[in-house]
C-alpha cells in the first residue's frame, strides 16, 4: 500500500513516494519540480512511478495551482487529500486564534517535529523553523500544544524589498560577514541576522514561557544556507513536512 506525499510550496512542489503510509516508512522514490513545471508532471518525473493507494499533501500556493497538481494525479485512480490545519490533530493541539487559518505546511511542520522529538523519547518543548520564500518561526511546548509563532520575509523578500525601495541598490548576493564592508556583504548578512535573531528570540520566549530550553528543528529549502549563521543549537531535518504528513497518515487510518 504505497503512499504519495506532496508538499506545494510558493517556489516549488516536493513529492516522496513511500512503502506505507507509517510513520518511519521506507522511501522509494522523492523529487521536486519548480511551480512552472508541474504540469509536465504526469509525462514525466511520476509517469513510471507505481500507484499509489493513499495521496496526502499540504498546499500553500493557491486553489489554481491545486487544480494543476490534481490533473497530473488523473493517471491514477486515487483521490488525493490535503491536509487543513485543525484544532488538534495527531496529538498536538493548535493554540492559534482561528485554527483553520494557521498555513497547512507550518501545520504539518509542528506535527512532525513534535512526532520526532517523541520518537527518540523527548517531550521538551520544540522551536520549529522553516526557511524558504517565507520563514517562520513556531514554538510548541512539552504537552504538545503550539503556542504561537511568527512570520518573516526570506533572503530573497527581503533584497527584492530593499531594491525596489531604495533608488539604486542593485547588487549582487554577498556573503555573510561579521562586519560587511561592502552593499553586497551588508545586505546577505542583514538578512541572514535577522532570521538568525528571530529564531534566538523564540527560543528564549519559549525557555521563557515553558521553564526549560526547547529543542530546536529547521526545514526548508534555505536551511543550509542558514546553517552556519545560527546562534542557537538546533537540528536540521530536509523531510520534516514529510514526516508530518506520514504521521497524520498513520494516524487517520488508525481505527
Amino acid at each position: 500500500m504505497t503512499f504519495l506525499a506532496l508538499d506545494v510550496g510558493n517556489t516549488r512542489l516536493k513529492w516522496a513516494q513511500y512503502a506505507a503510509p507509517v510513520a518511519g516508512s521506507r522511501a522509494l522514490a522523492h523529487g521536486a519540480v519548480f511551480l512552472e513545471n508541474i504540469d509536465k508532471l504526469a509525462d514525466d518525473e511520476w509517469r513510471l512511478l507505481p500507484a499509489p493507494s493513499r495521496i496526502l499533501g499540504c498546499i500553500v500556493a493557491g486553489d489554481a495551482v491545486k487544480r494543476r497538481v490534481e490533473e497530473q494525479m488523473e493517471l491514477w485512480d486515487v483521490a488525493p487529500h490535503w491536509v487543513v490545519s485543525s484544532a488538534q490533530e495527531a496529538g498536538v493541539s493548535n493554540g492559534y486564534d482561528h485554527p483553520a487559518r494557521l498555513g497547512a505546511d507550518r501545520w504539518v511542520a509542528i506535527i512532525g517535529a513534535r512526532h520526532r522529538l517523541l520518537g527518540r523519547g523527548s517531550r521538551k518543548p520544540c522551536v520549529v523553523v522553516m526557511v524558504g520564500t517565507a520563514v517562520t518561526v513556531e514554538a510548541i511546548d512539552a504537552s504538545g500544544k503550539f503556542l504561537g509563532g511568527i512570520i518573516l520575509p526570506g533572503h530573497g523578500i527581503m533584497l527584492r524589498a530593499l531594491e525596489s525601495g531604495t533608488a539604486g541598490l542593485h547588487v549582487p548576493t554577498g556573503d555573510v560577514k561579521d562586519f560587511p564592508t561592502n552593499t553586497s556583504d551588508a545586505l546577505t548578512s542583514g538578512g541572514t541576522f535577522a532570521i538568525a535573531g528571530a529564531v534566538q528570540r523564540m527560543v528564549e520566549n519559549t525557555t521563557r514561557h515553558c521553564g526549560e530550553a526547547p529543542e530546536c528543528i529547521m526545514t526548508g529549502g534555505a536551511g543550509w544556507k542558514m546553517a552556519p549563521s545560527m546562534s542557537v543549537k538546533f537540528e536540521l531535518v530536509d523531510s520534516l513536512i514529510f514526516d508530518g504528513l506520514l504521521e497524520i497518515a498513520a494516524q487517520r487510518l488508525t481505527p
